[in-house]
């Protein structure tokens, strides 16, 4: 234990709101441990502003980055509900069922669904 990948939460989204997500692989340079995270923002105007704040980050901790796609998140949290949908023009559609599963491990409690519907 005690690895920097645990250091790294599996998700970072804002807590209410429709917002893009990017689904993001770390991996160890030369192969090794690797994983998949999430990370979504109101913030961000296009799914590459999330990817230029997360891959500094994350080089800094010595992991590659590589993005898997992206799409929108729908996050209601009164209800706790969340939605994943769309997809990213630059980095083509996440495979949003795996975005779902590293959810799940965060929002235990949510309902969380996924589609292919653009809105």
């Amino acid at each position: 234990g005690g690895s920097a990948m645990e250091a790294v939460r599996d998700v970072e989204i804002d807590p209410e709101g429709t917002f893009k997500y990017i689904l993001v692989r770390l991996q160890r340079p030369g192969g090794g441990e690797q994983r998949d995270i999430v990370r979504g923002t109101k913030a961000a105007e296009f799914h590459n502003h999330i990817f230029e704040k997360v891959n500094p980050e994350m080089e800094k901790l010595g992991y590659e980055c590589k993005c898997l796609g992206g799409g929108k998140i729908e996050h209601n949290s009164k209800d706790k509900k969340i939605r994943v949908f769309g997809l990213s023009t630059g980095y083509g559609k996440a495979d949003h069922s795996v975005t779902v599963e590293i959810l799940k491990k965060e929002y235990t409690d949510y309902e969380i669904t996924w589609s292919d519907d653009k809105k």
